[in-house]
């Protein structure tokens, strides 16, 4: 299928963009060219050339990560310029400028129209049209440009407005607003206006003068203060001058007001809502429930893991259902990017995983939409910018009042909610419980995993059933199509077009996955308690000795077998794997592995007084063996020995020991105790009479003495 932005190769390295497809026709530029105006070429011709591999299908080289921090104003405000132009020009004139007949006649219009020259406006429409059709499409290719927007390098004369007269007829010059004087300012712009007293700018002036531009004095018991005279004072222009230039709206209305007010009256709106829609792929609705059942952990089917939550995204055209996840995150950004990856996954993949074999007609959807209307809580975070500007994706938030405009996804949960209570072991059956009734909860019994099964066969299966009360057009009923989202899909891709586009998964992942960052050591990388590796760390040697300790990487909490590490400006990752101390945990989503670190944690809790209890009584028996070992030290203490005869017969000593447990230790095989004890027969070792001599016993007699004085001490006892 042709669909909008795809990027083909041609022969002789040619590159071309499909920017638009009108009835039989689509519309292509040269994205390699200096400027390039739309080319009009029939789609029979457009599909011969891929079936020949005249034309094949490359991946975008101009899809790539923009991060807003590292833009320079000048860049900014170019991109925001060219797009403001892009906005009031291309969408009314589109038509005309597709058009080779007309399209010099618009061009000149629009360029009188803007005030702009001819090359100028020609530059913009074609940098749009060949670098994505998108906000950052726009950006200029240098990061600073002349010296527009900088301080001025001040000297001892005044710079900007000249000096005037006042009231008494005395020139005033003013003085130049330094570094010193830019920080009074900020000073007490956060002192004084940034609060809930909510004073005005004109007295957060005075204020300033009194602080840092008046001298003080006490008259009747009472410090007062007298400013400056005028040629020595900031004035009030110029303190507004650069307060507008160091405005931050945001943060003054949070500071002054509340960020709910904000949030409330002060947020940007990102698009217009409207219900309309032109074919498969204008509007898609993503809204997320909590199911009403209880399931189980894989790891353990005894362990109740609570309700899981189930997002869905859904064609408003066509009413099929274009994505879904299935997990535990509730409504976040992280719950609404894992619906999105599905929504341009290939979902014969998809649910091979789950065992479920279809057919890419059962389940075609894996595209772009141009709009997405969703509410603001999932829609919260960084990655909403990735998707607007790197991906020309529009977000509508449904307003407090608009609750009809996600009701077609809203209905669709109520579909689902009721199958399970009828059907699934757990579910919630009614709200309130009475007393005697069988806790529901205690007959869960499917996992994430199972439960996830079943809504895909009821995606399946909604995809496949007609649609009560759908508004028909006229052009649907004399085609004789039936209300049923598969078959209004193909319709609409046929006769409609719609704004359908493909786009790279992995630069798609790359914008919307969640972001963490992992610390290097020689155990690897470490991330959520888990610890990978990559080819890259290993070659650079990170685990040995770097100065690398805390890296940015992107992961997937679905699967955290690998985390990436994103490099070369958005355009390249690196994969890292898991590592053997960590395998445990293979295959388990991020919701599971952090449950059971928590289980873990807690079980330690509990038995961390109980081994606190066990030491204190270890410590107690060595010291009681250890008093005990004292006392029968001090019956054979002799003060008569020096310390050098002590010390002098260890070796002797340990050999005597040796051979009296090599006795007490030795095996008797098939005898019992009784018969060994009356049958034991005493082993009379030679007595020295002469003790004189007893010092001149060498070797094995000597050995044989000490055991002798060994077995009487014992007959003694």
């Amino acid at each position: 299928m042709i669909a909008i932005n795809s990027v083909f190769k041609c022969i002789g390295d040619k590159r071309i963009r499909i920017i638009d497809i009108i009835n039989e026709f689509v519309y292509v530029v040269d994205i390699d060219a200096s400027t390039s105006m739309p080319q009009k070429e029939l789609i029979k011709t457009i599909e011969e050339e891929m079936d020949c591999e005249k034309l094949i299908l490359i991946k975008d080289p101009f899809a790539k990560i923009i991060d807003e921090a590292t833009l320079s104003k000048v860049q900014t405000y170019k991109r925001e310029e060219d797009w403001d132009f892009i906005l009031k020009y291309l969408e009314v004139n589109k038509r005309k400028l597709l058009e080779k007949s007309t399209r010099n006649d618009t061009l000149k219009e629009i360029a009188d129209s803007s005030g702009l020259s001819l090359s100028k406006v020609k530059k913009v429409f074609s940098r749009y049209w060949q670098r994505g059709m998108n906000k950052n499409s726009l950006l200029p290719d240098y990061k600073n440009s002349g010296g527009k927007g900088k301080d001025k390098s001040l000297s001892k004369n005044k710079v900007g407005r000249p000096k005037r007269v006042n009231y008494n007829g005395e020139i005033i010059e003013g003085i130049n607003i330094t570094d010193d004087v830019k920080t009074h300012f900020q000073i007490v712009i956060n002192k004084y206006y940034r609060n809930k007293k909510k004073i005005s700018l004109k007295e957060t002036y005075t204020l300033m003068l009194r602080d840092f531009y008046s001298d003080s004095y006490i008259e009747d018991n009472e410090i007062k203060h007298k400013v400056w005279d005028e040629s020595r004072i900031p004035t009030y222009d110029q303190f507004y001058y650069w307060f507008k230039k160091l405005e931050d709206p945001k943060k003054d209305i949070i500071l002054r007001n509340s960020s709910k007010e904000f949030e409330l009256k002060n947020r940007p709106i990102l698009s217009n809502s409207t219900i309309e829609t032109n074919g498969p792929g204008t509007r898609f609705q993503i809204d997320a429930t909590i199911a009403d059942i209880y399931i189980v952990s894989s790891l353990n089917r005894n362990r109740i893991i609570g309700r899981p939550v189930v997002y869905a995204i859904i064609d408003v055209f066509s009413r099929l259902i274009t994505g879904i996840y299935v997990g535990l995150e509730g409504p976040s950004w992280i719950g609404a990017m894992m619906a999105l990856d599905n929504m341009i996954s290939d979902k014969v993949e998809f649910c091979k995983k789950y065992n479920v074999e279809i057919t890419e007609e059962q389940w075609p959807s894996k595209h772009l939409p141009e709009i997405i209307i969703a509410d603001r809580g999932e829609f919260e975070g960084y990655s909403v910018e990735n998707l607007i500007n790197n991906l020309n994706v529009k977000i509508e938030n449904t307003s407090p009042y608009r609750g009809d405009l996600k009701g077609i996804v809203e209905r669709n949960f109520r579909t689902i909610n009721t199958k399970i209570k009828h059907k699934a072991p757990g579910a919630i059956q009614k709200e309130f419980r009475e007393r005697g009734d069988r806790d529901y909860r205690l007959d869960a019994t499917l996992t994430l995993e199972e439960f996830t099964t079943i809504v895909i066969k009821m995606v399946i299966y909604h995809n496949n059933k007609m649609i009560d009360k759908y508004p028909m057009e006229k052009e649907m009923i004399k085609d004789e199509v039936t209300p049923i989202p598969i078959k209004l899909w193909s319709w609409g891709i046929e006769n409609k077009k719609g704004r359908l586009r493909v786009v790279d998964s992995e630069k798609f992942r790359l914008n919307i996955l969640p972001k963490g960052k992992g610390s290097v050591s020689r155990a690897g990388i470490r991330f959520k308690n888990l610890y990978y590796g990559s080819k890259k760390a290993i070659e650079e040697q990170w685990f040995i000795k770097s100065k690398v300790r805390s890296i940015e990487i992107v992961y997937d909490p679905r699967n955290m077998n690998q985390i990436y590490i994103p490099y070369g400006n958005g355009m390249d990752y690196e994969k890292c794997y898991l590592l053997e101390g960590s395998t445990q945990y293979k295959d388990c989503i991020l919701e599971e592995i952090i449950f059971n670190e928590e289980l873990s944690s807690e079980l330690k809790e509990r038995e961390k007084n109980k081994q606190t209890q066990i030491n204190i009584d270890l410590d107690k028996e060595i010291e009681k063996i250890v008093k005990k070992a004292q006392k029968e030290k001090q019956k054979f203490v002799s003060y008569d020995e020096s310390k050098n005869k002590k010390l002098k017969g260890i070796r002797n000593n340990k050999a005597v020991e040796k051979e009296i447990n090599r006795v007490a230790e030795s095996f008797d095989l098939g005898e019992d105790k009784k018969e060994y004890k009356e049958k034991n027969t005493v082993i009379e070792l030679p007595i020295n009479k002469d003790k004189h001599k007893s010092n001149e016993l060498t070797g094995k007699a000597r050995l044989m003495e000490k055991l002798r004085q060994k077995r009487d001490e014992k007959r003694e006892k």
